[in-house]
């Protein structure tokens, strides 16, 4: 199994909305992929909480059984809807992926 983290910091604003909108249809969007590709055994979304310490304002913990199931995840059209959306309001990302 490969577990595959990705978390974002997002500008202030962008797309004419604030960051807390931005955060907000990134989850949704995020959410949207959860049943994309066979092979995908978990997908959650967390947004930062109100007065916790954090340095990332969303995180994606997922999990696929394997590699193929990975990489047909990053190739579907409906996680490149996901990619182009965070590439006009992401700051700053980071990735993770780990066989679990």
């Amino acid at each position: 199994m490969i577990r595959h983290i990705v978390m974002w910091k997002l500008k202030e604003s962008a797309e004419g909305a604030s960051r807390a909108e931005n955060v907000a249809k990134l989850k949704t969007l995020l959410e949207s992929c959860r049943d994309l590709v066979p092979g995908t055994l978990h997908l959650e979304v967390g947004v930062a909480g109100e007065g916790l310490d954090s340095t990332f304002d969303i995180v994606l913990v997922s999990d696929f059984a394997d590699k193929a199931a990975l990489d047909a995840y990053q190739v579907h059209p409906g996680h490149l809807v996901v990619k182009q959306f965070a590439k006009l309001v992401v700051e700053t990302r980071q990735c993770v992926d780990y066989l679990a």
